[in-house]
């Protein structure tokens, strides 16, 4: 019995000496970790590589930002600085490490970098200038990140979102249009048609004059105009966009005309009609329209039959020709027969029709 006490006793002691032994031989490494703004970095990785046996050490940052590591060895270390994105934030370099005594080893990257930035022999405007750049980079970056996502909101017709993305990207930066561009297309989409005018004239008033843009941002404004009922500047709207990019008035023209035509206001729409088909004659659509407000003017004679006003059949045969197979190709042609004119194969060619 007291040969195995004394036994257990010298086991005992061999490990607590083996646990002595090692715990002489490993020191603790901490710190805490602020960013350029002098935040606490959360959640970030700290490194600590050993150039002597190339062991590594890897830690969190807790909600203080601050690091605490154990078991580390002597010699001379890099310790790194990673972000929750995996990517290097800041790096100290040839960093020794003592044994029985804590090693502190602070990340302030505000500081540092610019410490960094003395020592290479960079004057103080051109440290103040890679800073711009940086955050300039940043905030690129950040707008960029909400652009995508309200798109997607967009395409998943969550247009409240969608607003509410925008309107947080507008108040981070007020210097660009296509901000301000595609806030004022959610507005629309969301049916908030004063609040799109605004956002559209202020990507107008920032964007720059050689912008290939403005067409697209004053066809927009026009459309928001004539959902209030401002016709005459929507229609004006439109007319800009014939100087600016001719290739889209047609369909700034035509979407007046859609909106007039809601409204009740036929012969307004059909003078936008007019204007979509002299900005691009190749365009259906107007004819097809037009010819329906056209019919909304018709007549009866005393027979009781109706008696169309002129350039009716013409609109609906000018949309045949353009488009036989098109949406509205059936019904232009049964509202050619319920006047009792001629369906054309093509403009200005007759085949005989129904009476």
């Amino acid at each position: 019995m007291i040969k195995r006490v004394a036994l257990f006793l010298l086991v005992v002691s061999m490990a607590m000496f083996a646990v002595s032994a090692v715990a002489q031989n490993t020191t603790v490494v901490k710190g805490a970790c602020k960013d350029e703004n002098g935040k606490v970095i959360v959640g970030a990785t700290v490194e600590l590589r050993n150039y002597d046996d190339g062991k590594k050490i890897t830690v969190k940052t807790n909600n203080k930002g601050e690091y605490t590591t154990i078991g580390a060895t002597r010699g001379i270390y890099k310790i790194s600085l990673i972000g929750a994105d995996g990517k290097l934030i800041f790096f100290l370099n040839n960093v020794p490490v003592n044994l029985a005594t804590d090693n502190v080893y602070d990340f302030d990257v505000a500081k540092q970098r610019a410490e960094a930035e003395k020592q290479s022999g960079m004057t103080e405007e051109q440290r103040k200038a890679n800073e711009k750049a940086k955050k300039d980079s940043d905030k690129i970056k950040g707008l960029n990140a909400l652009l995508t996502l309200a798109a997607q909101q967009k395409n998943d017709k969550q247009y409240d979102q969608a607003v509410a993305t925008m309107e947080q990207a507008a108040a981070q930066d007020e210097t660009h249009d296509v901000v301000y561009a595609s806030l004022a297309d959610a507005y629309i989409l969301d049916k908030k048609f004063p609040e799109a005018e605004t956002a559209y004239n202020k990507a107008i008033t920032i964007a720059p004059p050689t912008s290939k843009s403005l067409g697209s941002y004053h066809s927009g404004l026009a459309l928001a105009l004539l959902k209030q009922g401002k016709t005459e500047p929507g229609i004006a709207e439109c007319d800009k966009v014939v100087q600016l990019d001719p290739a889209s008035a047609g369909q700034c023209y035509y979407n007046g005309g859609a909106v007039l035509t809601n409204m009740g206001k036929a012969d307004e729409a059909n003078v936008a009609f007019d204007k979509a088909i002299a900005a691009d004659p190749t365009r259906a659509d107007p004819y097809y329209q037009k010819g329906v407000n056209l019919l909304g003017k018709a007549t009866l004679s005393k027979e009781g039959k109706m008696v169309p006003v002129p350039g009716t059949a013409e609109a609906f045969n000018k949309y045949l020709e353009l488009a036989p197979n098109g949406p509205y190709a059936q019904a232009s042609k049964d509202l050619l027969a319920s006047i009792g004119a001629a369906v054309q194969t093509s403009f200005g060619t007759q085949k005989k029709g129904k009476k």
